[in-house]
């Protein structure tokens, strides 16, 4: 009895038609950052120590993530990043950082360099957006000292928008991306005023 079940099974899914829908394979989306220009690290300078970048609520998926024009949030099961968003944005803040010229080492915790400053913060946002709603991207940071009383040298929020220019998940990732780059020039010039 068991066995004519077990053979019945294949022919009751084709029945359902589940047999007839197409493999969706999952795509897995880098994060890269461009920076305009590298400059050399600074001689005698700062070391930076960058922590962990905590992720935002429902931040924590892996799944591309599109807010609606009822502004409800989509995230995608086939469309995702390679590891999660704030991993990615946490490395490539820490290479942005590193080829400013602003310091003379950007490292991460656990390294024997001993840092001036350390910096923490939160990856608040990171999504595309139905269109012609804009991408967004937004991290919280603040900059302490990382030696005796730790004065607070820089608390913040930045945020960037920037506009999808076509449908599907590789213009979603570009604009994310462009967003990111705005909100890194931003943080660049912050630090920039306080060095």
């Amino acid at each position: 009895m068991k066995r004519r079940l077990v053979l019945a099974a294949p022919l009751a899914l084709a029945g359902c038609g589940l047999s007839s829908r197409p493999y969706a394979e999952k795509r897995q989306w880098p994060l890269v950052v461009a920076r305009p220009a590298a400059l050399p690290p600074r001689p005698h300078g700062r070391v930076l120590e960058l922590r962990t970048l905590r992720a935002g609520p429902g931040l924590e998926s892996r799944g591309l993530q599109t807010v609606q024009a009822d502004g409800s949030i989509r995230t995608a099961f086939y469309e995702e990043w390679i590891a999660a968003p704030a991993e990615l944005v946490e490395d490539q803040l820490r290479r942005w950082l590193a080829a400013s010229g602003l310091f003379a080492a950007v490292v991460s915790p656990g390294s024997r360099a001993l840092p001036d400053w350390a910096m923490e913060g939160e990856l608040t946002a990171l999504w595309a957006a139905t269109p012609p709603l804009p991408a967004r991207a937004a991290i919280g940071l603040t900059v302490v000292g990382a030696r005796g009383a730790a004065p607070v040298v820089l608390q913040q929020r930045f945020v960037a928008t920037r506009a999808q220019t076509a449908p599907g998940s590789q213009a979603a990732v570009a604009a994310q991306e462009a967003a990111l780059a705005e909100v890194f020039t931003a943080i660049e010039a912050a630090l920039r005023a306080v060095v």
